[in-house]
Order: C-alpha cells, then sequence, then structure tokens
C-alpha cells in the first residue's frame, strides 16, 4: 500500500508546495497533491500553483501571520527557481 509519504516522493511538487495548494484552495493534502501534480505539468499550470502560493502568503500577511507569510515566499521563490519562466506571473 502506498503511504502519503510515498505518494509525495514520487511527485514532481514538493511537499511544501502541495501544503500551500491545500491551504489556498481549502482542500486534503492527498486531493492538492493529485491537483498539483496535473498542473505542474503545463506552463499554465505552473503560473496557476505559483500565483496560488504567493496569494497565499499575501492573505497571510494582511492576517498578521507573517512567519508563515514569509515561508509562502520562500516556498514560491523556490517553485519559481524550480520552473523558471513557465512559472512566473505578473
Amino acid at each position: 500500500m502506498l503511504t502519503l509519504r510515498d505518494c509525495i516522493d514520487f511527485s514532481d511538487l514538493r511537499e511544501e508546495e502541495i501544503l500551500a495548494i491545500a491551504e489556498c484552495e481549502h482542500i486534503p493534502i492527498l486531493t492538492a497533491l493529485e491537483e498539483g501534480e496535473s498542473m505542474v505539468h503545463t506552463p499554465r499550470g505552473r503560473k496557476r500553483i505559483a500565483v496560488m502560493i504567493k496569494s497565499q502568503a499575501v492573505i497571510c500577511e494582511r492576517t498578521g501571520n507573517t512567519v508563515h507569510a514569509r515561508h509562502l515566499r520562500r516556498v514560491h521563490d523556490a517553485f519559481v527557481g524550480r520552473f523558471g519562466k513557465s512559472a512566473r506571473h505578473h
């Protein structure tokens, strides 16, 4: 039987990215992994993931959760760094 860890390890996303998708979309982690895994394979999907992570950081900052906002910005920057301009957004 596959565990959640196995699924994360097989994914092209990092755990922090999956958690950010789950947080942004208000969905379970496994559902976020499935959704993110399908999105990460297209330029449009990568941009959407980048926007989700960045938007969640903005929400955290506005609500006073600056520590988590900084973490999400690092996750966003690492994601964009890994996928280059296909993950950049305006």
